[in-house]
């Protein structure tokens, strides 16, 4: 298994911070390898929404996701596929001094030739995931900038 957390400050409310994160359509928006995120659910976003999405790497495809917890307006977790990787998504709002702390940790099921190389793999997910949580925070605060 490949488990690994990142955390950033951004500097807007966790509510809002929350309500972009909780809709998956905007992950195409922040994370560089996805092109398209779609709900297949009809209705609002709630636990058991699904969506599918397309990613262009590490090889192109289409990855299938549940929302399985909303919380508060606090805490998201997403399962389904990523790449070859069976994973579960946690995200983590808390307030924060002038905003909201964000943290992300990410477990991914390895299979076969994968859990020999998944030390060197995880890393590198992990900063590929903590640019993107940077994009993230960049798009949320410039939000905020174009709203003033």
């Amino acid at each position: 298994m490949i488990s690994f957390t990142n955390t950033i400050h951004v500097n807007r409310p966790p509510e809002a911070v929350y309500a972009y994160i909780a809709d998956l359509e905007h992950t195409p928006d922040w994370n560089w390898a996805i092109t398209d995120t779609t709900k297949i659910t009809a209705g609002p976003v709630a636990v058991g929404t699904r969506y599918a999405q397309t990613r262009s790497v590490p090889r192109p495809g289409t990855e299938m996701l549940e929302i399985t917890t909303l919380e508060n307006g606090r805490h998201i977790e997403v399962q389904g596929t990523l790449a070859r990787f069976t994973a579960r998504l946690n995200y983590h709002i808390e307030q924060e001094d002038e905003g909201a702390q964000l943290t992300n940790t990410v477990n991914l099921e390895t299979q076969g030739a994968l859990r020999l190389i998944s030390p060197m793999l995880g890393s590198n997910i992990k900063r590929a995931v903590a640019d993107n949580l940077n994009e993230l925070k960049a798009r949320l605060e410039t939000r905020t900038a174009r709203a003033t």
